[in-house]
């Protein structure tokens, strides 16, 4: 079979970024956004995926975070786009829960082409090392818009923030890894309209 890959390069006065996805890979990754949680968060949701995910972002971490996290879930929504081609054969839906200690956090998507994020998650600290919690949503957000996903991302419950948002990232790369995923039985789109 051969891989599905997304390249994307993009370049704006906020960020530089370089990237590269490989649905069909082994969970390797290469990443440097120079935020170092965001980074443990990718990583989590790479090997969780079974993904391979180069990527490489300089952004204006002078001002705070924002472009940077959010230029990179752009990036990532158009790589994984691009990978998925026309989306033949693929199941769709991919639904994952994921414990993490205290936590329960989960992720239903749809890859539809019709983006749409439902985020609930309530943080009680504002930041994790240099990411901002409310960067989370906006994220995500990014992602689902420029990948044509309908996502849903929740944590049930929880009290650690770490956990918290490591459980989403984890729960969104296996929740990804089951709708991206072929079927031989499937013809064509996985829709009665005959397109996605």
């Amino acid at each position: 079979m051969e891989s599905r890959i997304g390249e994307i390069k993009r370049k704006t006065r906020e960020t530089d970024i370089q990237a590269k996805i490989n649905l069909d890979g082994e969970g390797n990754h290469q990443i440097d956004t120079g935020i170092g949680f965001f980074d443990h968060m990718l990583h989590l949701m790479t090997k969780h995926g079974i993904f391979d995910l180069e990527l490489k972002c300089n952004g204006d971490l002078y001002v705070d975070p924002h472009h940077t996290i959010e230029d990179v879930g752009i990036v990532l929504g158009q790589c994984i786009n691009k990978a998925l081609g026309d989306k033949s054969g693929i199941k769709r839906y991919g639904t994952s829960f994921v414990p993490m200690d205290e936590t329960l956090a989960t992720v239903s998507l749809d890859i539809s082409g019709r983006p749409f994020l439902v985020f609930d998650a309530e943080f009680t600290c504002e930041r994790l090392g240099g990411f901002d919690t409310e960067m989370v949503e906006e994220f995500f957000r990014a992602v689902a818009s420029n990948a044509g996903i309908t996502l849903h991302t929740r944590v049930l419950y929880g009290k650690n923030n770490h956990h918290m948002v490591e459980g989403m990232f984890k729960a969104f790369g296996r929740a990804l890894r089951e709708a991206v995923e072929k079927d031989s039985r499937i013809k064509g789109v996985m829709s009665t309209k005959g397109q996605l």
